[in-house]
């Protein structure tokens, strides 16, 4: 699958974010996309999954050379593609269990659990098994989604909830943020994992070089004022943590509100 992102402009309430993105994943491949705040990461990742906040007013989201810019999210999930949010919600009295097998039959089976090649200790296995591939404590599988949960534990969820679903191209919203270094290392390897056992792309959205010590991004691309400006191999984020996103104000100038 070729996720292609081509001149992709978009607003929210009348406010245009994003100014002409060109970006294109491919399964197998990690990218990060890097910058600072507000230069329209997290947008950029809501507009692919299809958020109806936002308005594209121009260029396109293409998989496989196919718009899915009038799809709803769900069906863009269907179509392979998934989002990690960057603030992940509690949901309470639904297990994480009985959502992440619930989510498993939807992308896969249409929803129809009757039609589901999957049975309920078989799927148990399968979650036992990327559980422990996460570091997680079993017993986090019997309690409700999110719901208590420290911002590692939601973060590593996310990841779970990957590895579940197998999507072919994954985008996720700063799930590094808020983990310790033992978090963002399990997190780095749970996708490096997933990506070399399933041919998944990644899309990694970050502000901080440390987890692309772990994950050795093939793509970095660099936003600023609401487009990728930059685009390179793992030494430009190299470059971006010696000398800080300065260095891209200075080459591009300020951004015009």
């Amino acid at each position: 699958m070729e996720l292609k992102i081509v001149n992709l402009h978009a607003s929210v309430e009348g406010r245009q974010i994003l100014r002409g993105v060109n970006l294109t994943v491919r399964e197998g491949e990690i990218h990060t996309l890097m910058g600072p705040n507000g230069s329209g990461k997290s947008t950029l990742a809501a507009v692919i999954m299809g958020h109806p906040k936002y308005t594209v007013d121009e260029g396109d989201i293409l998989l496989d050379g196919e718009s899915i810019v009038d799809l709803s999210p769900d069906q863009r999930a269907r179509k392979g593609l998934f989002l990690a949010f960057q603030y992940p919600v509690e949901i309470s009295g639904v297990t994480l269990a009985n959502f992440l097998r619930r989510a498993y039959i939807n992308m896969k089976y249409g929803g129809d659990a009757d039609k589901s090649k999957i049975s309920v200790p078989e799927f148990q296995k399968l979650l036992k098994e990327k559980i422990e591939m996460l570091k997680l404590d079993p017993s986090i599988a019997r309690r409700y989604l999110n719901e208590g949960f420290s911002g590692g534990e939601k973060k590593r969820c996310e990841v779970l909830q990957m590895a579940i679903l197998s999507p072919r191209i994954a985008i996720l919203d700063e799930t590094d943020s808020g983990l310790d270094i033992d978090g963002v290392k399990i997190v780095a390897e749970g996708v490096k994992t997933i990506a070399a056992s399933t041919g998944m792309g990644a899309l990694v959205i970050t502000h901080y070089q440390r987890i692309l010590n772990y994950l050795k991004p093939d793509v970095v691309h660099v936003m600023y004022g609401g487009k990728v400006v930059e685009t390179g191999g793992y030494e430009l984020a190299q470059l971006l943590e010696e000398k800080g996103y300065s260095i891209i104000e200075q080459r591009y100038g300020p951004v015009s509100g």
